[in-house]
């Protein structure tokens, strides 16, 4: 018997920019769960302790912990944009092919754009 796929995935269809901006939608949003966490480590040292919030901003300075706060801030950004983008739809506005992919694309390249004011404005 010849192991067979159950239906066409990967291998038949190509990555449209819908199907990727949903899938990244659903990951930042699980990504700014865990930066809601973090979010809730410096609230909570900051009220426990001066220890505990030095140990707090001495993890956030390391690079690694630089790289998640600017992952943070991208996750946030995209999310926000694309909700509007959604909140358009909502309204019944956008739904031709073109619009749908200009606006995916305003929302990934507007999202990077404010990645880097709002990292530029947090860091420096």
């Amino acid at each position: 018997m010849k192991q067979r796929p159950l239906s066409p995935h990967l291998q038949v269809y190509r990555p449209q920019i819908t199907s990727v901006l949903s899938i990244l939608h659903r990951i930042t949003g699980a990504g700014l769960t865990g930066g809601l966490l973090l979010l809730g480590w410096g609230i909570w040292s900051l009220s426990h302790s001066a220890e505990a919030y030095q140990c707090f901003t001495e993890c956030m300075a390391h690079p690694l912990g630089k790289l998640v706060t600017i992952g943070f801030i991208w996750a946030l950004c995209y999310h926000l944009l694309n909700g509007i983008r959604h909140l358009f739809w909502d309204a019944g506005l956008g739904f031709k092919m073109a619009a749908v992919n200009a606006s995916g694309w305003v929302t990934v390249i507007a999202s990077f754009v404010l990645t880097a004011v709002f990292a530029c404005l947090y860091f420096y």
